[in-house]
């Protein structure tokens, strides 16, 4: 499902069962991540799948990347793999207006 970010962050800030998944490469996730997000590339493409195919498909899976386009990919290969509630950040971190965390480099 997409959603605006004012919904994206209203919906998770109420959510006691999310994740957030950014599927960015390893050098936009150096400029920066939402915090606590969890941090799997779509470009690893089925090293992707296999480590989504992992994850507790009873959450609920806010999902972003750069600008909304990859993320849209992502949520439609999570639902094909059994995920019952995944949500597209429109816009993604571009736009992104919350807090952002940096990893250690």
């Amino acid at each position: 499902m997409d959603l605006s970010q004012k919904d994206w962050t209203e919906r998770l800030r109420k959510d006691n069962n999310s994740v957030v998944l950014d599927v960015r490469t390893k050098e936009e996730v150096n400029e920066g991540i939402i915090p606590n997000a969890v941090h799997i590339d779509i470009y690893r493409g089925q090293g992707f799948i296999y480590e989504v195919d992992e994850l507790d498909k009873s959450k609920n899976y806010y999902v972003y990347c750069r600008s909304g386009g990859r993320s849209a990919q992502a949520c439609a290969v999570m639902n094909k793999l059994g995920f019952k509630n995944t949500y597209n950040l429109v816009g993604g971190f571009s736009e992104w207006q919350g807090e952002v965390a940096f990893l250690d480099r």
